[in-house]
C-alpha cells in the first residue's frame, strides 16, 4: 500500500524538494510514497486570486481566509490525518509520527502570514495543529517537510536495517546514546574501551547509561516524562505481584 501525502500549499514548488532524493527519494521511484501538492490560491474565488486579508480587530500582518481555506481543506477527503503547520500547534511528537506513517497518508495544511482563520479549525475539529519546535518558520511547507520525512524513513523498506529506526532519540523516552566508529583512536581520543569489549550486555547497559544520563543533563523535560512513566510501570509490577 502506498503512503499518500498530500500538500496544501501557496508553494507547491517546495515539494518534495529534498524528500526527492537519498532514501525518500528511492521510496518514491518505488512507490512506497505518493506526494501530491494542492494550490490554495485555486480555491480563490475573486479575480485576483485573494488568499489572505487583514486581522479583524486589526494587528501587523495578513491573515488566510477561511472561505478558501475550507473548500481547499474539502478538496482532500477524509481517511488521513490533516496536519495544520502552526507555532500554536502541539509539538509533534516521535510516537506521533509513528501512527501516521502506520497508516494510509496524511495532508499537511501549510501556513504562511499571520496564519489561519480560526473557523476553520471550528468547522473541521479532526484537523490537528501541529509544530515542529517551539520556533518560527516563514510558513509551514519546512514544518511539513520535516514530519514528512520521518513518517518516510519508517515505511517498510526504506531504511536498511530494520532495527535502525527501534535504537534511536525518542523512541524509548530518552535521548540516544553517542555513536563511535572508527578509527579506533582520532586527535589524541578513543573509542569508549567498553565498546570494544565484544560484551553485548556491558555494551547495551553503557548504552542504556548514557541515554539516561544524556537525557538527565540535556533535556529535562524528557527525563521528567521517562521518570514517571518508569515509575508507574514499577508501581504496576509490584501491584501485580
Amino acid at each position: 500500500m502506498t503512503f499518500a501525502a498530500t500538500i496544501l500549499t501557496l508553494y507547491p514548488e517546495m515539494f518534495p524538494g529534498p524528500l526527492g532524493i537519498s532514501l525518500a527519494g528511492k521510496a518514491l521511484e518505488r512507490g512506497d510514497w505518493s506526494c501530491e501538492t494542492v494550490q490554495i490560491r485555486d480555491f480563490a474565488t475573486d479575480k485576483h486570486r485573494t488568499v489572505d486579508d487583514t486581522p479583524a480587530g486589526g494587528g501587523a500582518g495578513m491573515v488566510l481566509k477561511a472561505d478558501v481555506l475550507g473548500p481547499a481543506i474539502k478538496s482532500v477527503g477524509t481517511g488521513r490525518p490533516i496536519l495544520a503547520m502552526t507555532p500554536r500547534g502541539k509539538p509533534i511528537t516521535q510516537a506521533r509520527i509513528r501512527e501516521i506513517a502506520a497508516g494510509p497518508g496524511v495532508a499537511f495544511l501549510c501556513g504562511r502570514f499571520e496564519g489561519f482563520d480560526e473557523r476553520i479549525f471550528d468547522h473541521y475539529p479532526e484537523i490537528e495543529q501541529v509544530s515542529l519546535a517551539d520556533i518560527v518558520l516563514s510558513g509551514g511547507e519546512t514544518a511539513a517537510l520535516a514530519i514528512l520525512d520521518a513518517c518516510i524513513r519508517l515505511l517498510p523498506g526504506v531504511m536498511g536495517a530494520p532495527d535502525s529506526g527501534v535504537e534511536e532519540s525518542y523512541e524509548n523516552g530518552l535521548i540516544e546514546y553517542p555513536q563511535y566508529t572508527r578509527p579506533q583512536e582520532w586527535e589524541g581520543r578513543t573509542i569508549p574501551e567498553v565498546l570494544r569489549s565484544g560484551d553485548h550486555a556491558k555494551i547495551a547497559a553503557w548504552r542504556k547509561a548514557r541515554s539516561e544520563e544524556d537525557t538527565r543533563l540535556r533535556r529535562p523535560d524528557l527525563w521528567e516524562r521517562y521518570c514517571g512513566v518508569r515509575d508507574q510501570s514499577a508501581s504496576g509490577a509490584r501491584q501485580k505481584k
